[in-house]
């Protein structure tokens, strides 16, 4: 029942068979939602998954567009156990954004995030209980298991797109978002296919990346370097 090669085969054939079909079917509740959808927000280089099978493959789950959401690869897969941790930071702006600083979200903008989208299976390897921590980038296995979550999602067994709410008071400002799925249904390993954020995208009114650049880019400013290295100066010891 759980032999992780008949799974692949039983998904890759219905995407194969049905995909345009299937497609219509799973779109008529979520296609109005689509506005929503957080996609080039996510500063994908940046994904760090835990416990991984293939390294890169959390990302590259996450990366799926929503055409792509029923394609059975790439797929993200546990490997010494069933458990999974993901950090997903959001922020990404503009093309000119100066990298000033590690946690580049916190000066391009933040998530208002609404909802998870997810796409895993009806077999023992779907994920089960999904912890979310808000803000912490720093987090790792044993921190996820002491830490109080910023709210704990139970999880179906299906392979049908599961959209699920947030309590949004608690995720209005969220600039990295990370992702525990502790257990499955039975499974040695967890398997998702397809991860999607649905939320809006908030740029911060005072943003000191944008101002510093408008300032380097405007020779009429008196004394600019001055004006630009007291900014990098209070920036920094704010971020402290």
């Amino acid at each position: 029942m759980s032999d992780p090669h008949h799974h692949h085969h039983h998904h890759h054939h219905r995407d194969g068979s049905g995909h345009d079909h299937g497609a219509h079917d799973h779109s008529e509740d979520l296609e109005p939602a689509l506005q929503t959808l957080l996609y080039k927000q996510i500063e994908f280089a940046k994904i760090v998954t835990f416990n991984e099978t293939a390294s890169g493959s959390g990302a590259k789950v996450v990366q799926k567009t929503w055409a792509q959401r029923l394609e059975s690869e790439p797929l993200l897969a546990s490997d010494a156990d069933e458990q999974l941790l993901m950090v997903v930071p959001y922020g990404w702006m503009d093309n000119f954004l100066f990298h000033f600083t590690d946690a580049v979200c916190r000066f391009a903008g933040t998530v208002k995030l609404h909802s998870i989208l997810l796409r895993t299976s009806d077999s023992d390897s779907a994920p089960r209980t999904l912890k979310l921590y808000l803000n912490r980038d720093d987090i790792d296995f044993p921190t996820a298991t002491d830490l109080a979550p910023t709210q704990t999602l139970a999880l179906s067994q299906t392979s049908g797109i599961q959209d699920i709410p947030v309590r949004r008071p608690l995720f209005g400002n969220t600039y990295c978002l990370s992702l525990f799925f502790e257990d499955n249904f039975g499974a040695d390993s967890t398997e998702i296919y397809y991860l999607a954020f649905k939320g809006e995208f908030m740029r911060l009114n005072r943003d000191p990346v944008e101002v510093l650049y408008e300032k380097a880019a405007n020779p009429q400013d008196h004394a600019p370097i001055v004006g630009i290295n007291d900014m990098a100066g209070s920036r920094t010891g704010h971020g402290m």
